[in-house]
């Protein structure tokens, strides 16, 4: 509380005597009782001088996916795109879902904090790599996902967790672990919660072929 009251009291001075002080410029020094000294004058050579720092705003944010893992009905409109892709790359197609839903949400201009794009959430590196020219196109986004994961999975002798692993953390981090899943916390939870939609997917389409 002392140091508190303290605190205010230096900041209130600060406050006061920073617009008339900016010539004259602002020394302070902490005390060995962790007390906060403020002045114009110094007369302690343990006195630093303040250098004031003119305030940015932070930059506009991109817009981020929501990336909501919530197994649901999958939107009608795309399904005609992931089952193109899947038999064009032998793919499941429910395998497709499940990335997209774990991914995007289901949003085409879905966009990463690491700039990851679209449905299937491509880096741009990746995109370029498959021939993807515009990434927020769902018909092109999910064709170079499901390009990206038929290879993983050749790649992983069609392991599923290390070809989810590798689509979220990247190649080089399954190999720098030994061709295991990297322990990163966000990798972690990626590959069950995949598998997990991947199964509801199943038994939703095996459902709606038995109902028929």
């Amino acid at each position: 509380m002392r140091f508190l009251g303290f605190l205010i009291a230096a900041v209130s001075v600060l406050g006061m005597s920073w617009s008339d002080g900016a010539q004259a410029g602002i020394s302070s020094f902490m005390d060995a009782n962790g007390v906060i000294h403020f002045t114009n004058v110094p007369s302690d050579p343990r006195y630093v001088k303040m250098v004031p720092v003119s305030y940015r705003p932070p930059p506009t944010p991109v817009r981020v996916s929501t990336r909501t893992p919530k197994f649901g009905r999958f939107p009608e409109h795309f399904v005609s795109l992931v089952e193109e892709a899947a038999l064009e790359h032998s793919i499941d197609s429910d395998l497709l879902k499940a990335v997209i839903t774990a991914e995007s949400g289901y949003d085409p201009h879905a966009v990463s904090s690491k700039g990851a794009v679209g449905l299937m959430q491509l880096m741009p590196e990746t995109a370029r790599r498959y021939g993807v020219r515009n990434l927020y196109d769902p018909a092109q986004n999910i064709r170079g996902g499901a390009k990206y994961l038929h290879d993983l999975m050749r790649k992983y002798n069609n392991d599923l967790s290390l070809t989810l692993a590798a689509y979220n953390a990247g190649e080089q981090a399954v190999v720098r672990y030994g061709n295991r899943i990297p322990p990163f916390r966000e990798t972690r939870l990626y590959v069950p919660r995949v598998i997990g939609l991947y199964q509801q997917y199943q038994l939703s389409s095996r459902y709606k072929l038995s109902s028929r």
